[in-house]
């Protein structure tokens, strides 16, 4: 079969994969380039303010995608229920994803801003004082924004379910663009410190979730949501979409929080590596952006599949993306390493941290095209047939062993340094990609569709 010739009849030509796919890149693109702006900002303010906030990120980050996954859950069941014609249940279940979202998302806020002096303590440890006070300066304003970050990623997901990727990032677009040219009158021209970073990024995602919901209870809109401050949790639909969810929760969940005990690894290493890490972090990330953003839609497009019952039509897409994610991650991993001296003179950093930045930056771009897709796209198909479960088990079980222990074996009990926990995260890769492998060609995935 001739994976770029979609066989006549399948559910998504390369042009409707084209309409959801790169809105969806622009979307993360246009999220990772805040990052990367953000950063480049708060480096002129010093390499204590850099690595403050860069350790709240990935404290943040955590949150972050744990609501992603919670939106992917009611995501994959709405699909179901569209490719299985139950239009709706498929209605209903994005109306208890976005109230659940909410009242999560609400408690956890009021939870982060009072405990976060011991969130920071307990997760980073002995930090330097100036260090200490820039994260709980942008940890406490940023944690307000907790609430609207969980509203767009659910009403985001349900567009995307229906093959409407460009409403989320148009939305996105307008915000982000607001948060840039917000944090740069707030740096260069008020010359605050990191609140000039903070606030501007609170008020950007109140927006967003505000334009999101404004689509989304549109009675036009396919999957709209209802118009009603009294809502009624339906159990059955609801425990469908935690069904998905949670698991897929709790792997991101832990595996931001996995990222954070590495974090406080290599905050023992001193500023200098911390801001090399935190760099090289938010550079290396766009060397997967395209990944990301093909996996999220590749749910989207699996979970209607299944729906109706077609597991050809989904072994198919799965091969076609993994196909499109390596020639992506090939273009954009050779424009990054074309540009990055240029890019790493941005920030400003001493020359031992730009170097100990360029060996990250390098190497993160070169497993990513060699393992990254193979270790974090199948997953993406395992979760739209319905087996979250297993993909979390699996990803914990490795990211412990691997990413987690081998980071102390490697950068500290071996001596190596920061650069070894990067070591230990690609080793992660190729384990859990052969795990992954293997479960694919099992065919267990095909035995827990959700509706």
């Amino acid at each position: 079969m001739n994976i770029f010739k979609t066989p006549e009849g399948y559910l998504y030509s390369n042009r409707a994969l084209l309409a959801l796919f790169i809105p969806l890149l622009i979307e993360y693109g246009l999220e990772f380039f805040v990052g990367f702006a953000d950063s480049v900002m708060v480096a002129s303010l010093g390499e204590a303010a850099i690595s403050g906030v860069s350790l709240v990120d990935f404290l943040v980050q955590l949150l972050i995608f744990s609501f992603s996954a919670l939106a992917t859950g009611g995501a994959v069941v709405a699909g179901q229920y569209l490719g299985d014609k139950q239009i709706d249940k498929a209605r209903n279940s994005a109306t208890q994803l976005v109230w659940f979202s909410t009242i999560l998302s609400t408690v956890l806020m009021i939870l982060v801003v009072l405990l976060r002096h011991f969130l920071i303590g307990i997760l980073f440890g002995q930090i330097e004082a100036d260090v200490w006070a820039n994260a709980d300066m942008y940890l406490y304003i940023v944690a307000l924004s907790i609430p609207f970050l969980a509203i767009y990623n659910a009403g985001a997901a349900i567009f995307r379910t229906t093959n409407n990727a460009t409403i989320p990032m148009k939305i996105l677009l307008i915000c982000d663009v607001l948060n840039v040219v917000g944090n740069a009158f707030c740096i260069y021209y008020l010359g605050w410190d990191v609140r000039g970073v903070a606030i501007p990024t609170v008020i950007s995602r109140a927006l967003a979730a505000v334009l999101i919901m404004h689509f989304a209870v549109d009675d036009n809109y396919k999957l709209h949501i209802k118009k009603t401050l009294k809502h009624k949790f339906d159990f059955v639909i609801l425990r469908k979409v935690l069904h998905v969810g949670i698991p897929y929760g709790i792997e991101n969940g832990l595996f931001q929080l996995g990222r954070v005990l590495v974090l406080s690894i290599v905050s023992t290493f001193g500023t200098m590596a911390i801001a090399a890490n935190s760099v090289g972090y938010a550079i290396g990330i766009f060397s997967v952006l395209p990944g990301f953003a093909i996996n999220l839609g590749l749910t989207a497009v699996i979970s209607n599949c299944v729906g109706a019952n077609d597991y050809e039509q989904a072994r198919y897409y799965n091969k076609k993306c993994l196909i499109i994610v390596v020639i992506s991650h090939i273009v954009i991993n050779l424009i990054i390493f074309a540009g990055l001296p240029l890019i790493l003179g941005i920030y400003n950093l001493s020359a031992q941290t730009a170097v100990m930045a360029s060996e990250m930056i390098i190497w993160h771009g070169i497993f990513a095209i060699i393992i990254w897709p193979l270790s974090f796209t199948i997953p993406a198909t395992f979760r739209g047939a319905g087996d979250s479960k297993s993909v979390m088990y699996i990803s914990l079980a490795v990211m412990f062993v691997c990413r987690i222990g081998l980071s102390y074996v490697i950068a500290d009990w071996m001596g190596i340094g920061v650069f070894g926990t990067w070591i230990a995260m690609f080793i992660d890769w190729y384990v859990r990609a052969g795990i992954y492998i293997y479960r694919y060609f099992s065919n267990k995935w095909t035995e827990y569709r959700v509706v």
